[in-house]
């Protein structure tokens, strides 16, 4: 059994994919939450771990959730915060170039290039209000998090406009 903090959420990152949900298309189905300050002047963004850099907190919907759930799960996982969901920023396609496999480089007898191109994700934004921010979460040894304003997290989320759209999709403050 995971080990839980007062809360009564677990301690442990969810990871792997094998419960992850992909729509027809291949992508994957990814929830996340712009979480804001109650007077919404502030938004919450965490340290990525693949990447140098800051995003919101996003991951995997997976099949044993709904997506608010998946989306609640991870500002949990990742930010270490509660959050009470206060609007459905709707979907939004990943928009960064996709990148080939390995195979891709490889010619078929036609000339065309019979690699297969790797699937997006599709995302699932919230608008959050932070309810509280716990001391203890799982993953605080990985991720920093940092309270910006509008115009300084659209700067540091230059590099990933999905996430910069979600930003402008929500009622921040400008």
């Amino acid at each position: 059994m995971a080990a839980t903090n007062g809360n009564n959420r677990s301690m442990e990152s969810r990871t792997g994919r094998t419960n992850q949900r992909y729509n027809a298309k291949g992508e994957r189905l990814v929830a996340g939450v712009v979480p804001l300050t109650e007077d919404k002047a502030y938004v919450m963004l965490i340290q990525s771990t693949r990447r140098k850099g800051w995003v919101l907190p996003k991951g995997g919907w997976e099949t044993d959730e709904e997506c608010h759930e998946a989306a609640a799960r991870e500002a949990w996982e990742e930010a270490g915060i509660c959050v009470h969901i206060d609007y459905d920023l709707g979907e939004i396609q990943e928009m960064k170039p996709r990148k080939k496999s390995s195979a891709s480089s490889s010619k078929g007898k036609d000339g065309k290039d019979s690699g297969k191109e790797k699937a997006r994700s599709l995302y699932r934004f919230y608008e959050v209000t932070v309810t509280s921010e716990e001391q203890e979460w799982p993953e605080r040894e990985k991720r920093e998090r940092k309270w910006f304003t509008f115009e300084e997290a659209k700067a540091l989320l230059k590099d990933r406009p999905e996430l910069q759209t979600a930003l402008e999709r929500s009622t921040m403050k400008r």
